[in-house]
């Protein structure tokens, strides 16, 4: 059986600011043609829409009523930027 990467994600409603961390994790084996994509741990505010093994496909309902994907792309504020 193959390992599982668990990481956290910050999840922010566009529409009312409600935000939170999720918890998920992932299939460690990068051979499987699945992930097995599975949010362990949502917080409070937000539901599953739509479930996928997809995280590109994983939709999320805040409590206000927006749905939005799980992964999106990430925005920075000005000067807030990476470094290559």
């Amino acid at each position: 059986m193959a390992a599982r990467d668990r990481y956290s994600r910050k999840l922010e409603c566009s529409r009312c600011g409600n935000s939170g961390f999720a918890e998920v994790s992932e299939d460690d084996n990068p051979r499987r043609q699945n992930p097995g994509f599975l949010v362990d741990e949502m917080p409070a505010g937000f539901f599953d829409e739509r479930k996928s093994n997809d995280p590109a496909k994983y939709m999320i309902r805040c409590q206000c009523g927006s749905v939005f994907p799980f992964k999106q792309r990430s925005h920075y504020a000005p000067g807030g930027e990476p470094r290559a």
